[in-house]
């Protein structure tokens, strides 16, 4: 199979828009499409997929770790398959949720989905169809999709553009994309992403990083000023002032000239600048824009190693709170989707879930409930394994 992601049996947009027209229905069947999805908006600048993808997740290393720690946790726990409320650990959708296609394991796939949610406030997921049957998954760039809709405002297709060839996928219907999305107040159809309310102390944070780079190449030291007191008055010289600039210039200035002895004549004296109160409380202030980083990401920052954060007693405490508060959410409304959308493909009562159980971060809440359940003696032993999930 060609990826990406010309999939078999799909032709360009051009060989096909008399067959997609005739297939799109004039009016909306409301449940066949699913989403989660986030989007940018406001007046910092580039708050595109491109601008966020660069200077958070490439360029920020809070931004980057919190995501990390989001997606690598939420990939983490597996699916469990169940149709019609019995669980089939052998089901098709369960191998293909392991292996979704040649070139990623589910570990991977799942990474890159939630990775998309949080930055481009999009994922689209793609399933490649034999029948009713899907037999791979794929994810496409949020960046390269763009929405068609129809006369009334609800979403008929999507156009992907890869490789200079544009593909037409159908929101509705067979092999219908998937398109998971997170809350936007202001679009109808798309979210909004986590990464960009946090955009504007991204901005901060990033160039707090460049002004501490552009004093380490300053010796790692503020600025000093050559004061020139000669003992007869005056002042220096035209000729005087650009030789003296020039040979600062040359001699002293830039990390490889850092530490070298400066020679000073005819009454020049060099006296060394400390940092401000300002600059001290920008450097505060790069703290604080760490924290609102991870913040809006929903990253405890005592897991980020962040100073200046007592919100909670102790790592355990934040862990728990990560897990309660953030991986569960995302990871809850991510099998709610992808349930509707494989029974609506494959015809079954299917629901997917996810092993809690197997979750290290909930070994303390787990702990205190099995030592609840255990001590509570008016309870029979076929109560309590179903009171801890276990069934009767």
């Amino acid at each position: 199979m060609k990826l990406p992601f010309s999939l078999p049996r799909r032709r360009p947009v051009a060989d096909r828009l008399s067959a997609f027209d005739r297939a799109v229905p004039e009016t909306k069947a409301h449940g066949s499409l699913f989403g989660f999805t986030l989007t940018s908006g406001g007046a910092w600048p580039e708050k595109s997929y491109a601008g966020l993808a660069r200077e958070g997740y490439m360029r920020n290393a809070v931004a980057h770790r919190a995501i990390r720690l989001i997606v690598e946790a939420a990939a983490s726990v597996p699916f469990i398959v169940t149709v019609d409320d019995a669980e089939a650990p052998d089901h098709a959708v369960a191998s293909l949720l392991a292996n979704p296609n040649p070139r990623q394991g589910g570990a991977d796939l799942f990474e890159a989905l939630y990775s998309h949610l949080l930055i481009a406030g999009n994922a689209y997921l793609l399933p490649a169809m034999a029948g009713r049957r899907p037999m791979e998954l794929h994810l496409l760039r949020p960046d390269r999709v763009r929405i068609r809709d129809n006369d009334e405002g609800w979403p008929e297709a999507y156009d992907y553009t890869s490789g200079g060839r544009v593909m037409r996928y159908a929101a509705e219907g067979e092999g219908a994309l998937l398109h998971m999305r997170l809350f936007h107040p202001l679009d109808d159809q798309l979210g909004y992403p986590p990464l960009a309310a946090a955009s504007g102390a991204l901005d901060l944070s990033n160039a707090a990083n460049l002004w501490n780079k552009a004093l380490i190449d300053n010796s790692a030291r503020p600025s000093g000023a050559l004061v020139y007191q000669p003992k007869e008055g005056g002042n220096l010289s035209p000729d005087q002032y650009d030789r003296l600039k020039a040979e600062l210039a040359e001699g002293y200035s830039g990390p490889a000239r850092a530490g070298r002895p400066m020679l000073l004549e005819g009454g020049l004296d060099w006296k060394a600048m400390g940092l401000s109160p300002r600059e001290m409380d920008f450097m505060e202030a790069r703290n604080g824009a760490a924290r609102d980083i991870a913040l809006a990401l929903g990253v405890p920052p005592m897991l980020l190693g962040l100073p200046g954060d007592n919100t909670y007693a102790n790592y355990a405490e934040a862990n728990r709170a990560f897990w309660r508060l953030t991986v569960l959410p995302l990871i809850g409304r991510t099998a709610n989707a992808l349930s509707g959308w494989f029974a609506a493909m494959t015809g079954e009562g299917l629901r997917l879930a996810h092993d809690l159980d197997q979750v290290p971060g909930l070994s303390l809440e787990r702990d205190a409930l099995w030592a609840r359940v255990g001590a509570a003696g008016f309870l029979t032993d076929a109560e309590k394994r179903e009171a801890v999930g276990y069934g009767g």
